[in-house]
């Protein structure tokens, strides 16, 4: 049995819970009862083993904890006398012997089950009476090893995650980000590193501090499973959301990982892997939403830490915190002479653009691009995302870069990289095949600038797509079609980014029309400035600003002069601007024709029903 008819198999439980759950609630039993039955086939050939260490070391007043984890040959253990076979053999006790035995297992295991509130979903079980019917049909579903290896029990309970995301589409947006977003961002991440990571027994770690239910840790995992099976990915993460810390630590613990390195709370508040440095990291941080609960610790640790803290260059605005996030990552990337790292996070349009120079945005903007971290930005399509139809970017962010990216940033357009789905999921309307996916990998791994060639036919019709990647020869039209050419990458120096913002000022003039001069200080014999004629102009880093000021404001006013004191640098990444096509309008005759063409129609219409 594949992992999705497993999956399938296991979700088949839903036709139990029907009238007596809501289609939504579904997940909320099906997941704790599949890591209970994984857990309880795992332990069952070491379960007389673990029984008498515990007897024995129960004798000799010791903590048996350590003995065991031995004897279950586990990193977890179920030391009550009862397993799930055993439990059907007493109907009439169900309830309180499944809650004995879920007690019976190791603190960390326990955890899982308490913050999937399973004791609350026996209980109701058991009020409907269903906890017997249901707990029969897991017990029955075979999940030892044997059968079932890591690999396929992993796969199997991330379709049940699917599942369970797709019919919560309220909530999805939380608890899961699109395969293939997490796909596009773990070839991103990995693609550089495809030689280091096929030698025998590489070891390399990975984190996500907004693990959701483990989805891009379980899509990281799986690259390196398929180019190098002897390879280890050791996996960390922090999640909030109490269902979504369970269904990830559960995933965790059925992949064999070790279930300690995924924590819970709120990452920006309390660093759950504190101290802790990553090779690689993945987030999908929530867009848009504010840090107002956590302000306090973050603005403590921005002024009393500054740099020695995550979130030494700045602090965005309340209402939007994508950016702490990106610096809570910058925070834990292993130091390049260590190895380096890369990560890749996903966030809205607002952090490329939103702040003016001075401000918390456009002060992180300027640390990593003069700290030359920035790799790439690839611009997703729209409604990609379960709860939003906004337009998302990959940010990919590195301190190991080739040489032939450092000082350097690429640009990737691949919103119009999209086919329609089936089945509308909430806001996701689109996805990305797996041809799309590779070429932007491609796009990526050649740092290549390239264009989008778009094929129409004679009547105007789409016919194809091509990339065009820079020296290469354009397609040739269609007979009587025509080629449109659209940038698609492209790659620009750090500094592109870059402008200062100067202040102008004007003269204050007296009634006769004189400059108003000042009497004290610096100010003494000097204009004084009209605060009502001020303006602000900002002028490209690689500009010399004097030579801008002489082109652009003296032709307009010549009493102008630069306020130098007050000048500030800002960065902003205008990514819409650099791939913006302009078409020229239709000709003013042709308008005219259709306009003539449609009055027509009307003229004609009308007097048909006047007849």
């Amino acid at each position: 049995m594949n992992h999705q008819a497993l999956a399938s198999f296991i979700w088949s439980v839903a036709d139990l819970l029907r009238g007596d759950y809501k289609q939504s609630e579904y997940g909320r039993v099906i997941l704790p009862f599949t890591v209970l039955r994984r857990l309880d086939c795992v332990l069952e050939p070491t379960k007389d083993a673990v029984l008498a260490e515990l007897r024995a070391k129960s004798v000799l007043g010791v903590n048996p904890e350590p003995f065991l984890l031995r004897a279950a040959k586990a990193n977890f253990y179920n030391a009550d006398p009862l397993d799930l076979p055993k439990l059907m053999g007493d109907q009439d006790n169900i309830r309180a012997n499944l809650n004995r035995y879920v007690e019976g297992f190791s603190p960390a295991v326990r955890d899982i089950f308490e913050q999937f509130d399973f004791h609350a979903q026996i209980d109701r079980l058991a009020k409907a009476g269903l906890l017997y019917q249901v707990t029969e049909k897991f017990t029955r579903i075979d999940l030892h090893p044997e059968k079932v290896d890591n690999a396929a029990m992993g796969l199997a309970f991330e379709e049940l995650i699917r599942k369970f995301a797709e019919i919560s589409n309220e909530t999805a947006g939380e608890h899961f980000t699109p395969r293939e977003v997490i796909r596009l961002m773990v070839n991103l991440l990995f693609v550089e590193d495809d030689e280091a990571l096929t030698k025998p027994g590489v070891v390399r770690t990975i984190y996500d501090p907004t693990a959701g239910t483990g989805g891009m840790l379980s899509i990281a995992g799986e690259y390196l499973a398929e180019h190098n099976p002897q390879g280890h990915l050791t996996m960390f993460g922090q999640e909030l959301n109490p269902e979504s810390y369970a269904i990830c630590k559960a995933d965790m613990l059925i992949k064999g990982q070790d279930i300690a390195n995924i924590a819970p709370g709120n990452t920006l508040s309390e660093d759950g892997h504190h101290g802790r440095r990553f090779d690689y990291m993945l987030s999908n941080p929530p867009f848009g939403v504010e840090w107002k609960k956590v302000e306090k610790q973050v603005r403590a640790e921005h002024e009393q830490r500054g740099f020695d803290g995550r979130f030494g260059p700045g602090l965005p605005r309340v209402s939007d915190g994508s950016l702490l996030f990106l610096m809570h990552l910058l925070s834990k990337m292993r130091l390049r002479e260590e190895g380096g790292c890369r990560f890749g996070i996903v966030l809205n349009g607002s952090p490329l653009f939103t702040g003016g120079a001075g401000s918390g945005e456009s002060e992180i903007r300027k640390y990593v691009l003069e700290n030359d971290l920035v790799e790439a930005i690839v611009a997703m399509p729209t409604d990609m995302f379960y709860n939003t139809g906004i337009s998302t970017y990959v940010w990919i962010l590195s301190n190991k870069k080739p040489e032939a990216r450092r000082g350097k940033v690429q640009l990737i357009d691949a919103s119009s990289f999209w086919r329609k789905m089936r089945k509308t999921l909430g806001s996701k309307r689109k996805e990305m095949s797996v041809e799309q996916i590779d070429t932007v990998t491609r796009l990526f791994g050649g740092f290549v600038e390239a264009r989008l060639a778009t094929l129409f036919d004679a009547d105007d019709k789409e016919v194809s797509r091509e990339v065009v990647v820079e020296g290469a020869a354009e397609p040739a039209a269609p007979e009587g079609g025509k080629v449109k050419l659209a940038p698609l990458s492209r790659i620009f120096p750090n500094s592109a980014f870059g402008y200062r913002t100067i202040t102008v000022e004007r003269p204050l003039l007296d009634e006769a029309g004189k400059p108003v001069l000042g009497h004290r200080g610096k100010a003494k014999g000097k204009p004084q400035a009209d605060s009502s004629l001020r303006d602000t102009e900002n002028v490209p880093l690689d500009e010399d600003v004097e030579t801008y000021f002489e082109r652009e404001v003296l032709p307009h006013a010549g009493d102008a002069w630069i306020d130098h004191e007050k000048t500030r640098t800002g960065y902003e990444i205008p990514f819409t601007r650099h791939f913006y096509v302009f078409e020229p309008p239709r000709p003013l005759a042709e308008i005219d024709a259709d306009l003539d063409a449609v009055t027509t129609r009307i003229k004609a219409m009308l007097e048909r029903l006047a007849a």
